[in-house]
C-alpha cells in the first residue's frame, strides 16, 4: 500500500506501507547505526519518537527474541529507505514486517532517506506523520503535525513495581527512566543484585533496602520535565555512589544546579568518538539522546568534565569532586553498538567496593 511521510515544514515524502496501516505523529529522528534496527526499535528512549535508519538496507537479518531492549518495540514509526523482505539468519523468528505488524508500528519504505537527513541535519529534529490513507491531505493535517508533544514519556516506559533481578555481588538500586535490558546484563554479569525502581521512587524507597550503590538509567525527552526524578537524585546525592547514564546523566546535572539545552539534531547512532580525558583516549560509543548538559552552567568547583564527544565538543561526561558520582551522556551497556566503554561498569564495581571499606 502507499503511503506518505508528511513533516512540519510543508515537506512530503511517498513510499510503500510497511507495518500496520493507518496514521502516526511523531517527533522524526535519524539513527546512523548500520546494524543492530532491533535494538533501536526496542529502546525505551525512542518513545515518540518516529525513527529513520540511514543505512540504506534493514531487515536482513530479521528479528530474534534475543536482542530485544525492552518488552515491545517503543518507536512511533519507521522510516526506511529499502525492506528486507526475505531475513536470512539462523536467529530469525520473524522478519521485520511481521514483527511491526504484530506490535501495531507504522512504517514506511522506499523514500530518499539521505534527503530525509540532510532536511535533519539542516532544520533540525521535526515532527511529522507518517500515513496509508488514500485521502490524505497535508493542509488538513498540518495543524495537528505541529501540535504534537511528547507527553509524559518516562512514565510511559517506567516500570510499574519494584523487580528484582538476584545476585551475589554488590546490591544496586537501578532507577528506570526507561532502561535498556543489557544495563541489567551487564550488571548480573559482574554478580550485582539488582533492584529495579519505577522512575517515581522516591529516596527513602531506594535507599530502604541499603544498596551497595545507585544506577540512573537512559530514558526519553526533555529531562527538565522529570522534576520528581530531579528531586530524589538530589536527596540522593552523597548518599551512596552514583553511576548515570544518558538521561540519568542529564537529571544528575540539574539536581546539582546544571542546565540542559536541546540538540539541533541530537546524537544517535553507534559510531560517535569520545575522548576521555583523565585516560586521553578517544573510544567508539553507541549514543541517543537529543539533549545535553550546557557546560557553562556547570559549577567548576564541584563539577568536571570527564568525557567529551569528538564531533561536536558537547560533554560526555561529568565527575563530581566532592561525592562518589559520576556519570555518562553514551551508553556503555552499547545495544547496539561497540564495547569500548564498559570499563566503566567496572569502575563504578571499585567505587562501590571503596565505599563498602569506607563503611567498615
Amino acid at each position: 500500500m502507499k503511503a506518505v511521510l508528511a513533516m512540519e515544514d510543508g515537506t512530503i515524502f511517498k513510499g510503500n506501507s510497511f507495518g500496520v496501516e493507518g496514521e502516526v505523529i511523531g517527533e522524526i529522528v535519524f539513527n546512523t547505526g548500520m546494524t543492530g534496527y532491533q535494538e533501536v526499535l526496542t529502546d525505551p528512549s525512542y518513545c515518540g519518537q518516529i525513527v529513520t535508519m540511514t543505512y540504506p538496507l534493514i531487515g536482513n537479518y530479521g528479528v530474534n527474541f534475543d536482542d530485544i531492549e525492552s518488552a515491545k518495540p517503543q518507536v512511533k514509526g519507521f522510516i526506511v529507505r529499502e525492506l528486507c523482505k526475505t531475513p536470512s539468519n539462523w536467529r530469525s523468528i520473524e522478519s521485520l514486517n511481521e514483527y511491526l505488524k504484530r506490535h501495531n508500528i507504522i512504517g514506511i519504505e522506499g523514500i530518499d532517506t539521505r534527503a530525509l537527513t540532510r532536511i535533519l541535519r539542516n532544520k533540525g529534529t521535526m515532527k511529522g506523520m507518517i500515513s496509508t490513507l488514500p485521502d490524505f491531505d497535508l493542509d488538513k493535517r498540518l495543524s495537528d503535525i505541529r501540535a504534537y508533544e511528547i507527553k509524559d514519556p518516562v512514565k510511559q516506559v517506567t516500570s510499574k513495581e519494584i523487580v528484582h533481578f538476584q545476585g551475589n555481588g554488590f546490591k544496586v538500586a537501578l532507577m528506570d527512566y526507561g532502561i535498556k535490558q543489557n544495563i541489567i546484563r551487564s550488571l548480573q554479569k559482574r554478580g550485582c543484585d539488582v533492584y529495579v525502581f519505577p522512575a517515581w521512587s522516591c529516596a527513602e524507597d531506594v535507599l530502604s533496602i541499603n544498596p551497595d550503590g545507585i544506577m540512573l538509567s537512559n530514558g526519553p525527552g526533555d529531562p527538565k520535565d522529570c522534576t520528581d526524578a530531579i528531586n530524589t537524585i538530589k536527596a540522593l546525592m552523597g548518599k551512596k555512589p552514583i553511576f548515570g547514564i544518558c538521561l540519568g546523566h542529564q537529571l544528575t546535572a540539574l539536581a546539582n544546579g546544571a542546565d540542559t539545552g536541546k540538540l539541533k539534531y541530537g546524537h544517535r547512532g553507534c559510531n560517535h568518538p569520545v575522548k576521555d580525558l583523565e585516560k586521553d583516549l578517544t573510544y567508539i560509543t553507541s549514543q541517543n539522546h537529543g539533549y545535553t548538559i550546557l557546560e557553562d552552567t556547570l559549577d567548576s568547583s564541584r563539577m568536571e568534565v570527564s568525557h567529551r564527544n569528538m564531533n561536536d565538543g558537547t560533554i560526555e561526561g561529568v565527575r563530581y569532586k566532592d561525592v562518589p558520582v559520576f556519570t555518562v551522556q553514551f551508553h556503555p551497556e552499547a545495544s547496539p553498538g561497540p564495547a569500548d566503554t564498559a570499563y566503566l561498569f567496572d569502575e563504578f564495581m571499585e567505587m562501590m567496593e571503596k565505599s563498602r571499606n569506607l563503611a567498615i
